[in-house]
């Protein structure tokens, strides 16, 4: 796991010598262990192209330093990742005459690359972003896995092409300015983040997951182009052919069991992240399979116990006699770390659980540089009270509208916040357009409300556009809902909060749920294999039964939920609202100040709930402060 950078620009600019390395400092968090840079041109002298690579070493600790080539030196790579069959490929590529000096993943995808060209991606499993100049062709590949668990960021000026793991090493880049992109806040009210390829920086944007780009320079003006080489399966149709075959719970146990034992492999001490969910719990359960020693596990809990789930963790450590570690995370840690996350971040925080997300792997590093995590399986599997409640969307919709503005929607509406699920549920239905139901499940400004709060001035609201609605109107509403959560809820959200929190802490984190060909195998089953009735994750949970307790199987899903609601009652009111309606809010004039207030009151009285829009707008608040400094 590390950090890349990188450039291609006129060679006479007399600071990308210099330039290059500032970048790499800006993310040496991502790879505390090593440092390397390529420095060459083209041919013809018109192009000067630059290398950087900070590394966390994993694997082939001894060799595996990059920028890494092949043979003659003229293919070379900066690589942040891991590659599961990297020792398979590595096999094939020898029996078809390549010859390798080190053990390490990396050196297989330069290889692979003299093989196979661009087509190489195809065959890679794991998680990536590299940088690879062939400088024969005089071309460089910028490539991202397929649900981008790996980071990459492109920003184009003139005929200068800089990239890096993070948006601040950008920024070290002569001519990049630190500005706020108006045309994306609607999108961030929308959403509560950013989908790809946009970001919160002007000229900034995200090479997309499963997609290459090309720059190369033929003659004319050099030209970048993106292809995209994954779409993940659950935006088709359900095949036609699709067969769940003689014993689907344990074909799925297998796929998940090779997932696990996949990433398990590492030359450095790893561990697990541990909630206490049927998630991590599984993943826990058959690390203990493969691994002879007691499997190291990492809690984070609070002390609103309501909250809190450690009890449940430890009883799954109790049961499989893991070493297991606790953390207790306070209101005053809030304040204390976020300001330095939204600086790793380079965006607002979305969720509040990044913060204990940091702190547990700060806690984790003390012991292990690797945990595997659970993450994905609500979007791969169906894990959300939404996956249950969008099939009746078409129902809903056919309803009369005066039984539902009259009766239905005022009497949910009135209903005290313990039922915020059903309030949710009946809110979102309410909303004809799938595109514009998506961002609301997750509770998201409503176009309504964005109405009242900001102030006149701002762009129009944008037309629902991006790969998140590319899914076939002809897929049922369980696989168009799950593809926009791998396209967009996991990319540009969790994923993006995995790696940030766990690199700013100098430790990587593992998905086995994220295994593509995982995926792929629960796509080509039908619905009810994920969600029957009112259960979510039906094939996980009854591919556990043997594994789990039945309390861990059985609970209702909570979500890694942090007491903002509360501590924005108690000890946060005030530094809540100096942040946002104070003498120095940078982001006020964004808002109406007496809808902003009220909402704000609301709040603090109990009278209502607004804990995600109020850390919608804390966040966005504490990103001005620290990533612009200005609006």
């Amino acid at each position: 796991m590390c950090g890349i950078a990188g450039y291609i620009t006129h060679p006479n600019s007399g600071h990308a010598s210099r330039t290059i390395r500032a970048m790499a400092a800006s993310i040496a968090h991502r790879g505390p262990d090593y440092e390397g840079f390529l420095e060459t041109g083209t041919r013809d002298g018109r192009h000067a192209v630059g290398l950087a690579h900070r590394r966390l070493a994993i694997i082939d600790l001894s060799t595996g330093h990059q920028p890494m080539g092949n043979e003659t030196g003229r293919v070379q790579i900066v690589f942040n990742g891991e590659i599961y069959n990297f020792a398979s490929l590595r096999d094939e590529l020898i029996t078809c005459g390549h010859r390798f000096t080190t053990v390490s993943d990396t050196e297989t995808i330069v290889h692979a690359y003299e093989e196979w060209g661009s087509a190489c991606v195809d065959r890679l499993e794991g998680m990536f972003a590299f940088a690879l100049w062939d400088a024969d062709h005089e071309r460089l590949l910028l490539a991202r896995d397929r649900f981008g668990k790996k980071p990459l960021f492109i920003a184009e000026l003139g005929e200068t092409l800089i990239f890096a793991s993070e948006i601040k090493a950008l920024m070290a880049w002569p001519g990049m300015a630190a500005r706020l992109d108006r045309n994306q806040l609607l999108d961030y009210f929308a959403y509560r983040y950013v989908p790809g390829p946009g970001t919160l920086f002007e000229g900034v944007r995200k090479l997309l997951p499963g997609t290459l780009a090309v720059w190369q320079c033929k003659g004319g003006p050099p030209q970048l182009v993106e292809q995209r080489y994954y779409r993940p399966p659950d935006g088709d149709p359900l095949p036609a052919v699709a067969s769940a075959g003689a014993d689907p719970v344990g074909d799925f146990l297998d796929e998940l069991d090779a997932a696990v034992q996949r990433r398990m492999v590492a030359d450095v001490p790893f561990g697990a992240f541990l909630s206490g969910g049927v998630d991590s719990s599984a993943i826990v359960a058959l690390m203990t399979r493969h691994h002879s020693a007691p499997v190291k596990t990492f809690s984070v809990g609070f002390a609103e116990t309501r909250y809190s789930e450690l009890s449940h963790a430890a009883s799954i450590a109790r049961q499989f006699g893991t070493e297991h570690h606790e953390l207790v995370v306070s209101d005053k840690a809030l304040i204390e770390h976020l300001p330095a996350l939204v600086r790793f971040r380079d965006a607002p925080v979305c969720e509040p659980s990044d913060i204990p997300v940091y702190l547990l792997a700060q806690e984790a590093g003390k012991t292990v540089k690797m945990v595997l995590t659970g993450e994905g399986a609500d979007e791969v599997l169906g894990g959300y009270p939404k996956h249950v409640a969008e099939p009746f969307a078409g129902a809903y919709d056919r309803l009369p509208m005066s039984l539902r503005k009259t009766l239905i929607e005022p009497l949910i509406g009135a209903m005290p916040y313990r039922f915020h699920q059903a309030k949710t549920a009946v809110a979102t239905l309410g909303l004809s357009l799938f595109e514009e139901r998506m961002p609301r499940w997750f509770g998201a400004m409503s176009p309504s409300l964005r109405a009242q709060l900001l102030a006149p001035g701002l762009p129009p609201t944008p037309a629902p556009r991006g790969i998140q609605f590319d899914s076939s109107p002809a897929a049922s509403a369980l696989r168009r809902i799950l593809f926009f959560d791998q396209t967009s809820w996991l990319p540009d959200n969790l994923l993006e909060r995995g790696d940030r929190m766990t690199m700013a802490a100098s430790i990587e984190a593992r998905m086995p749920f994220m295994d593509h060909r995982l995926c792929a195998f629960v796509s080509n089953l039908p619905d009810r294999f994920r969600v029957r009735g009112r259960t979510t994750k039906w094939i996980l949970r009854q591919a556990m039964v043997r594994l789990l307790p039945a309390a861990i199987l059985q609970r209702p899903k909570v979500g890694f939920r942090v007491p903002v609601n509360l501590w924005f009652r108690g000890p946060l009111q005030g530094y809540l609202r100096d942040q946002l309606s104070g003498p120095h809010s940078l982001s006020a004039n964004l808002y109406d100040r007496p809808t902003l207030n009220r909402l704000i009151d609301e709040h603090v009285d109990g009278r209502q709930n607004h804990e995600k829009l109020l850390w919608t707008l804390l966040t966005l608040e504490v990103w001005h402060r620290n990533c612009l400094g200005r609006t």
